[in-house]
């Protein structure tokens, strides 16, 4: 009589201790395919003031870089100039294809010889009617000559005088035709706006250039001295003070403390840019950003785009 209450009893137990062992192995085979969280490679840096802000940043060239376009859509003929090149303002970057405003050019000079033979004609056909209305004017017995001869001769000299003066602004308008198109030559070879290291060069002989690229063709910058833009929050925006010291570490260098020169603060609070490309990364925050100066310290090598932690301390 008692054998199937037993039977029930023990088997309830049975079955609750199978339940646990296979819980057990679902939670293994969960942490089994979890990712073991790794430490960073690279210890973050300690902070250096007691109190203050902290910011991402990135490095720039001082007075930020410049992206070099052509002024018009064109075939490259030659890249001038190399990455890490130095660079003096005026120097030639890019050459661009000229050779059909170098074919304008030798018909504009054609035209010149042309006008300047019509203006020769012109002139000699002025002395030449105004000698023959001197000579009527000369003659000393006004009788022997008709009024109407008087008139036409008046009148001829003042068609010469206006076809002189027609062929004399044609003469002018062929040299500012030959002046436009060296001008326009000229332009076809793109110069460095300011002096400056080469950082990229995006085209090569061959390629066609246009303002509408989305990447610039040359990237021109300053190596010697950089600045930090700094992305400060702006809940912490209203903590940020000319005054304040500021100082830099390297992505990657937790040691290393680069002082900042306090530079600027940009009047203008602007959606932040993704610099780590990380999920987690706020992008819908909003920063103030502060533009420090950094001098490359002797021996040490930065380049323009690493990113960097900046801390803004109170004195």
């Amino acid at each position: 009589m008692n054998i199937f209450p037993n039977f029930v009893r023990y088997g309830s137990i049975a079955l609750a201790v199978v339940g646990v062992w296979q819980m057990t192995q679902v939670m293994d085979v969960i942490h089994a395919q979890e990712t073991p969280i790794t430490p960073p490679p690279v210890k973050p840096p300690e902070k250096p003031f007691a109190k203050g802000v902290a910011a991402t940043g990135i490095l720039e060239s001082v007075d930020e870089n410049v992206s070099i376009g052509p002024p018009i859509p064109a075939l490259v003929t030659e890249a001038m100039v190399k990455v890490w090149q130095k660079v003096k303002k005026g120097d030639a970057l890019l050459q661009l294809d000229d050779r059909e405003l170098q074919a304008q050019l030798i018909n504009h000079e054609a035209t010149i010889a042309v006008n300047q033979a019509n203006l020769d004609i012109a002139l000699a056909q002025l002395a030449k009617q105004q000698d023959m209305l001197d000579r009527l004017k000369s003659v000393t017995d006004q009788r022997a000559i008709t009024q109407d001869d008087l008139r036409n001769r008046t009148n001829d000299v003042t068609v010469a005088k206006a076809q002189s003066a027609q062929a004399q602004a044609q003469l002018a308008a062929a040299h500012a035709a030959v002046k436009q198109t060296k001008l326009l030559i000229d332009r076809m070879t793109v110069r460095a706006p300011r002096d400056g290291t080469i950082l990229q060069v995006n085209i090569r002989a061959g390629e066609y250039a246009s303002p509408q690229n989305k990447q610039p063709a040359i990237i021109l910058g300053e190596v010697d001295t950089l600045q930090v833009r700094a992305d400060v929050d702006e809940q912490n925006a209203m903590s940020v003070r000319a005054d304040m010291p500021a100082k830099a570490y390297l992505k990657g260098d937790s040691l290393t403390a680069y002082e900042l020169a306090f530079e600027r603060i940009d009047p203008f609070v602007i959606p932040k840019q993704s610099l780590t490309g990380a999920s987690n990364e706020r992008v819908d925050t909003r920063v103030l950003q502060v533009i420090y100066r950094l001098k490359v310290p002797a021996g040490k090598t930065l380049y323009v785009g690493q990113q960097v932690d900046v801390f803004i301390g109170e004195k």
